[in-house]
């Protein structure tokens, strides 16, 4: 089975920095598309930002662009969420995603982490 697991979550102050990682394991031909949700209670979960896999492009929400990066290291099936200048309302449930592609499959199966959370108060 594919699993994808999230870390780097933690309290930090508004201003701060974090940087979240999310590795995929299991059994995987190829992944295509990356990204990260964040989610609060009694609002719909968000796409933060977005990686595709391959060229490297990447989108982000209106509400993140400038402060934080998506990025990936191929070689060890591995996305980043770089979190700068952290505000308040950037506290939520962050969760990885990806399309996957199993082998002897042709196409893709969204996976989900289960989440870190991040809090950003003073």
């Amino acid at each position: 089975q594919v699993q994808l697991v999230e870390s780097g979550g933690g309290l930090v102050q508004p201003g701060g920095s974090l940087r979240l990682s999310c590795v995929a394991s299991g059994r995987i031909f190829n992944i295509n598309n990356m990204g990260w949700y964040r989610q609060t209670p009694g609002k719909e979960r968000e796409l933060v930002a977005s990686i595709i896999g391959i060229g490297g492009g990447t989108s982000y929400a209106d509400s993140v662009k400038g402060r934080f990066t998506i990025f990936r290291d191929n070689a060890k099936n591995t996305a980043y969420l770089q979190m700068n200048s952290l505000k308040p309302e950037d506290t939520a449930v962050y969760y990885c995603n990806a399309n996957i592609r199993e082998p002897y499959f042709s196409a893709g199966v969204d996976y989900w982490g289960k989440g870190t959370l991040v809090t950003v108060s003073s």
